[in-house]
């Protein structure tokens, strides 16, 4: 059960919509064709707006329709209604694009355009890629969905990608997304045997799991929160093994508090490990690096070099290819650091997030005498 919002889009000469009078004429001939696919369709209310006039239909089923005319030369149709999963739709993508074609000839437009129906309020099927553009997944089912003190974590199924991890209603990681932790640990390209390594974040167990697969002295896990593993530990086992099983192995330890009291414990130790993974949250997208976000992003990378040791390396996932202003301001940070750092990136195409994804390998600019 959802509800069902069909969009369509029109475009006209600004002419025909100038005024009132125009309005409502092109208002009538769209109301003829509209009853044609809405029994019972009345107009409900009619208001006069800056910039054009607003049209709220009603008719069977429930059924609400908004049609927006703006002085412009553009006309939005928003059909809405209620749908049991047994039930036909009233209007499906095959016939909104019939539609489209009657309303185009009927209206005389410039072009137009019918959306694919949001199906809406049951569960989320929809969440957006790095620069926030809206994409459409096949969830079928959520198999978790509780709130932490720290954010809304849910495991939903999609028929493409099996479970994924959703945190705040953004995409984490997937069943299908080995790639992802692979391209992050750079795997086949660095060595961690016998090293030592500290995890900011991880808390789907993904990266510690395939880590270990590498034979390191030990692996520090630094998760704050708690019911992200108890989610993964029982629907992502396909990513992240039994590693989240228990807080300590033979080479690893899961500490769950915030990661910065630690790598200040580590500092104040003068503790000193081989890699550090940043597997927190994505670089901003942000066109400035003041908010709160990003000081939050320099401190992490500063308290990171802070316990690497001199031959050490950051590796980090950064953001989308496609938000490339966000990345340039990330590498302006990496530029001024104190000490000065050098740095590689790579991508990779990750396929829940269905974009190119980048990393990054930071590590200690080493100088001629060293």
């Amino acid at each position: 059960m959802s509800v069902q919002t069909t969009l369509l889009d029109f475009s006209m000469d600004p002419a025909r919509l100038a005024d009132e009078s125009g309005q409502k004429a092109v208002f009538t001939q769209l109301e003829t064709v509209l009853k044609e696919y809405v029994p019972n369709l009345i107009l409900a209310t009619d208001i006069k707006v800056d910039g054009g006039s607003l049209k709220l239909l009603t008719g069977k089923r429930g059924t609400t329709v908004f049609v927006r005319l703006f002085d412009r030369g553009l006309v939005t149709v928003n059909i809405e209604y209620y749908k049991e999963d047994s039930e036909e739709p009233l209007i499906s993508f095959k016939s909104a694009k019939i539609l489209e074609g009657q309303l185009n000839k009927y209206i005389s437009v410039i072009k137009s355009q019918a959306l694919p129906t949001l199906k809406r309020c049951k569960f989320s099927r929809y969440y957006p890629t790095s620069d926030e553009r809206l994409l459409e997944y096949d969830i079928d089912g959520v198999l978790f969905d509780e709130q932490s003190s720290f954010q809304k974590v849910q495991v939903v199924h999609s028929k493409s990608f099996g479970n994924m991890l959703v945190l705040d209603d953004l995409q984490n990681i997937s069943e299908a997304d080995l790639i992802y932790t692979e391209t992050l640990m750079q795997r086949g390209k660095e060595s961690y045997e016998g090293k030592e390594i500290v995890i900011l974040g991880g808390g789907d167990g993904a990266l510690l799991y395939e880590l270990l697969k590498e034979n390191p002295k030990y692996v520090w896990m630094l998760e704050i929160d708690e019911l992200v593993m108890k989610a993964c530990n029982k629907h992502l086992r396909t990513i992240c093994g039994d590693v989240l099983e228990r807080k300590k192995g033979p080479n690893f330890e899961i500490i769950v508090e915030d990661c910065m009291l630690t790598v200040k414990k580590f500092t104040s130790e003068q503790r000193k490990v081989d890699y550090v993974f940043g597997d927190l949250t994505d670089i901003p997208i942000s066109d400035a690096g003041c908010s709160e976000l990003w000081e939050f992003m320099i401190n992490i990378l500063r308290a990171a070099f802070d316990i690497l040791k001199p031959t050490g390396k950051f590796m980090t996932h950064g953001n989308g290819a496609t938000s490339p202003e966000s990345l340039e301001l990330y590498e302006q940070v990496l530029v001024k650091m104190k000490p000065a750092v050098t740095f590689s990136k790579c991508k990779a195409f990750v396929p829940s997030f269905l974009e190119d994804w980048i990393f990054y390998q930071i590590a200690f600019k080493q100088t001629e005498d060293e």
